[in-house]
């Protein structure tokens, strides 16, 4: 896991017309030199990645998928990498046009919400090729990158009901997207599944598997922190002590909201090690549910240099380290072990297929 990534880590930011893209376009090489990735000289494969609109340091998805790129760079040193943001959804297609003419040989989108103009893109330019974060694949160009991170969530429900005071936990999305409520979903099923073996009645506030209903940010956006916090406080005023946000950095306002609780409310972060990736919030965080995005993106833009491209999807699970539960870190010494081994065979039990996950929300590939 990582913390946050900034545009002065990079190397060096390339010109493209300002009307091909949202914002400025950032590269590094392999190599970190400035001067390989703006003239193309030095470097023999150039990936580029385009973003969704909750900005290259989200703390979640987009963070870690520019993470994966430099590492791809840092491994190999004739791979060249570029970032472009996405300010608003409008910027996507102009983003990625942007990078087929800069002669980027792979394009990695970053979101569901990509998976129209990067399909438009390929369609336009047969012979491009692309991955995609968290959709699926579409031959012969577009490689999916997907997680089945309802299997991690599940872990992430068992543990919250197995760690309530109050008998009420909570989840919420930033906005209503299959990959936002599969998290929800595994959540859910987590808490039921924990309720069977103990007896208990952990409820969930925020999110119902069976109606397909629950909270999301009224922005329906990953970036509006204010509305985090106030959905947060929702549910502690509810009675929660524990709140998940599937949301990017709307979900930082729910640490916030949690910081500010006095230990009333804490939470279990998303996508990376939110103690690592929030520092300043590692004090509520409890622990995270993680999609290894860095590294499916990494291995996506080296096999691709090695000429290996493949619309084939990725699929991360809980057996190949794709989805799982991040350290506790601050809590080490609050969490029984007990309930420690329960997760351990929880997990295993998801990986056999004894244990069976129902979400209609998880990738079909």
């Amino acid at each position: 896991m990582r913390k946050p990534l900034a545009l002065v880590a990079v190397a060096a930011a390339v010109a493209l017309t300002a009307s091909a893209c949202g914002s400025k376009p950032v590269s590094t090489s392999g190599s970190g030199s400035s001067s390989s990735a703006a003239s193309g000289s030095a470097a023999s494969f150039k990936a580029c990645m385009v973003t969704d609109t909750g900005g290259l340091d989200d703390h979640s998805f987009n963070a870690e998928s520019w993470a994966g790129m430099q590492d791809a760079a840092k491994a190999n040193s004739n791979i060249t990498v570029q970032n472009a943001t996405s300010a608003t959804e409008n910027d996507y297609a102009s983003n990625i046009a942007g990078f087929v003419s800069a002669g980027c040989k792979l394009i990695v989108t970053v979101g569901f919400a990509m998976n129209d103009a990067t399909v438009a893109s390929a369609k336009k330019n047969p012979t491009q090729h692309y991955s995609i974060v968290d959709n699926t694949s579409t031959a012969p160009q577009v490689k999916g990158l997907e997680f089945n991170t309802a299997q991690g969530a599940f872990l992430g429900g068992y543990f919250a009901a197995g760690m309530t005071k109050t008998g009420k936990v909570a989840t919420f999305g930033g906005a209503n997207y299959p990959t936002v409520t599969v998290y929800m979903d595994g959540f859910w099923e987590g808490v039921q599944y924990y309720n069977q073996q103990h007896n208990t009645k952990v409820q969930v506030l925020g999110w119902d598997e069976t109606k397909q209903a629950g909270t999301f940010d009224p922005t329906q956006s990953f970036t509006d922190q204010a509305g985090g916090k106030q959905i947060a406080a929702t549910f502690q005023s509810q009675g929660a002590d524990i709140v998940f946000p599937v949301a990017g950095g709307t979900g930082i306002g729910a640490l916030a909201q949690a910081q500010a609780s006095g230990g009333k409310l804490n939470a279990i972060w998303v996508d990376d090690d939110g103690f690592v990736s929030n520092p300043a919030y590692g004090s509520v965080i409890m622990t995270s549910v993680t999609k290894g995005i860095a590294t499916a993106v990494s291995s996506a833009v080296t096999d691709a240099a090695a000429g290996n491209f493949s619309a084939t999807p990725f699929v991360g699970t809980l057996a190949n380290n794709g989805t799982g539960l991040a350290p506790y870190h601050d809590f080490e010494s609050k969490v029984p072990a007990s309930l420690t081994s329960e997760l351990s065979t929880v997990k295993q039990g998801i990986i056999a297929g004894t244990i069976k996950i129902t979400s209609k929300n998880q990738p079909t590939s």
